[in-house]
Order: C-alpha cells, then sequence, then structure tokens
C-alpha cells in the first residue's frame, strides 16, 4: 500500500472533522545556528503535544513546507501518529512565495480529499514564520491568501523572527489580521500556544466561532 493509500485508509478509519494545518517555516541561511535550533525544538514540541491530546490527535492534520534554497514539503498531511519529524536544516535564499503557493495547492487538495470521503473539516489554518524579506516574488501568493481569507475560506498566522523580518510582506497575505513578531526566540511558546489553539479548535463544530487564546506568552507586543 502506497503512502497516500495508508493515508486515506486513516480518513476512512477516523471520520473525525479535520483540522489541517500547513506550516510553511523558513529555513533559509539567515536562520543557521541558535534560530534553526529552536524551531527545531518548537515544531517537535507541537507535534507532540498535538499527539499526546485525545480530541486533537484524531482531528489535527499536519503538513510543513520549509523554504530554504528551495522549497520542499517535508511533511504530508497524514494521521499524526504516522507521522515523524526531520531536522530541518538553514541554507540558502528566501523563496517564500513559491512556499506559500505550494502550501495553498496542498491544502486545496487535501479539502478535495475530505471531500471525496465524506469527511468534514475546520477552515484550513497556514502558519507563516520568517526572519527575512522574501528573495522571490510574493504577488500571486499573497493575493492568493488574501482572496481565501476574505471569503472565510483559510486563517493565516504571519508571524516574523527577529528585528529583520519584513513585517510588511506579512502583512500582504494577511488582509484582517496584522502580522506578530516573535518574542526573540520564543519558538516554544508559539508551539504550545498553536497546539492549545488546535485543541479548542477540534472541540468546537465545525464552522463556529473560538475565542482566540491569549498571544502574549510568544508575541513581542512593545512595537
Amino acid at each position: 500500500m502506497s503512502n497516500l493509500e495508508l493515508f486515506d485508509q486513516d480518513l476512512l478509519d477516523n471520520p473525525s472533522a479535520r483540522v489541517p494545518v500547513c506550516l510553511v517555516l523558513d529555513t533559509s541561511g539567515s536562520m543557521k545556528g541558535e534560530p534553526i535550533d529552536e524551531l527545531n525544538r518548537g515544531v517537535k514540541l507541537f507535534m507532540n503535544e498535538v499527539r499526546e491530546d485525545e480530541m486533537a490527535a484524531l482531528s489535527a492534520e499536519i503538513a510543513i513546507v520549509t523554504f530554504g534554497g528551495g522549497v520542499k514539503q517535508v511533511v504530508e498531511f497524514a494521521n499524526i501518529e504516522n507521522q515523524s519529524i526531520p531536522e530541518l536544516t538553514a541554507t540558502g535564499r528566501t523563496p517564500l512565495g513559491e512556499a506559500v503557493n505550494l502550501s495553498l495547492d496542498l491544502l486545496e487538495a487535501r479539502k478535495k480529499t475530505y471531500a471525496s470521503l465524506g469527511i468534514d473539516y475546520y477552515q484550513p489554518w497556514l502558519v507563516l514564520m520568517t526572519d527575512g524579506a522574501p528573495t522571490d516574488d510574493v504577488t500571486v501568493a499573497a493575493r492568493r491568501t488574501s482572496e481565501l481569507i476574505r471569503n472565510n475560506k483559510l486563517t493565516i498566522f504571519p508571524i516574523g523572527i527577529g528585528a529583520d523580518a519584513d513585517m510588511a510582506t506579512l502583512q500582504a497575505f494577511s488582509p484582517k489580521l496584522p502580522p506578530v513578531r516573535l518574542k526573540g526566540l520564543n519558538f516554544n511558546e508559539f508551539f504550545m500556544w498553536l497546539s492549545q489553539s488546535i485543541t479548542m479548535k477540534s472541540q468546537s463544530t465545525p464552522g463556529e466561532d473560538v475565542k482566540a487564546l491569549p498571544i502574549n506568552p510568544w508575541a513581542d507586543l512593545s512595537l
């Protein structure tokens, strides 16, 4: 049985409504050293927290796209119990626009899979984290995210890492909410918040508004 067939069988075996989440993570050369180390720790914490929560583990489906030199899907949508997390490394330039376009394509494809199998799902989430400015054109990607958000078909979390993060570009992806700068390298705090948010979402009804958790543990609110 192929990975794709295995993943679809998971959907049939577990008909819970899904929360599709795509992490779009900057792994460009400027993330070398402590930033990439802390990002790796945060991602692993996030996956473990979701895995250990009974409701979230049944509902959350997480994919990871990295952009550093090139763009790559390093984790496919699947039952979290069947996923392993590769060690992320930092290298190259920052093709942010290409990464967002790929992530949107992946989310659309996953929604079609849900629909074909009769699986209900929550509004998809896209987490976009970068520590700099894109080295490619983001016009199309920003237009796509903005249109989806305005039509209530996507929730985006645009997160700047460090003082050099291009917050204006992140804002272009998020027409309703401003981007937020991470406090220091508080990746663990951010991913803990994200896992708790997924737990709350998984306990709600698809389409229901869920009150957001406070972001002050991980966000730099001094700006």
